[in-house]
């Protein structure tokens, strides 16, 4: 999968938390109770695309949504003459978007395998089939989904709050680390400047 979007950085890092909470969302509450809606590869390792933009790049780039974790990959500009402290952010950054996609690729394979399990045990207490008498697959209502969507929820939360928990924990750091950098910067140029003001001036 080629990353198609190329942006700049400052438009490009969006956040992550917004992303996560989004695709939780897909994974639970807007999943439709038809189990032929949004199959999903079960068994399908979560693989990320290793693809990287040119070395000329400027920019992060961005991908379309991942179809098992529905998040959208970015893969970070790495900057010229990219200080240490630069790079420990990078790479933390780029270590939670792997991190991020693959715990929600894992738990949407889980969710959509239970809840198809889910729809046929429910349809066969009926005695209906999976399918009616011109071959479409049978639905259960939001009621009845209701019920599958509050067990999932129960049975994964603990998941969800170690989930919480390190999300949280990546957050602080890099939000950290990114005031660090900013105020680098931010000296650097100051320095810059006061070296250009107290240097004499040329040919005098």
């Amino acid at each position: 999968m080629l990353l198609s979007s190329n942006m700049c950085s400052v438009s490009a890092r969006r956040s992550l938390t917004w992303r996560s909470f989004r695709s939780a969302a897909l994974s639970t509450g807007t999943s439709r109770s038809c189990s032929s809606q949004h199959k999903t590869q079960q068994g399908t390792a979560p693989k990320r695309s290793i693809f990287r933009p040119p070395p000329s790049s400027t920019c992060d780039w961005i991908g379309p949504p991942n179809p098992l974790s529905n998040l959208r990959p970015i893969v970070y500009h790495i900057a010229e003459n990219e200080s240490e402290l630069q790079r420990r952010l990078r790479n933390l950054r780029q270590e939670t978007e792997d991190w991020n996609h693959e715990f929600w690729a894992k738990q949407n394979i889980a969710f959509n395998k239970d809840r198809d399990s889910f729809i046929t045990s429910q349809l066969k207490t009926k005695g209906l089939t999976v399918r009616d008498e011109q071959g479409k697959r049978r639905c259960l209502n939001s009621e009845e989904m209701a019920v599958f969507y509050k067990m999932f929820l129960d049975n994964n939360r603990t998941r969800h709050m170690s989930y919480n928990k390190e999300w949280y924990r990546r957050n602080f750091t890099i939000t950290l680390l990114m005031a660090r950098v900013a105020l680098t910067n931010m000296w650097t140029t100051v320095r810059h400047s006061k070296k250009k003001t107290s240097s004499p001036a040329s040919g005098s």
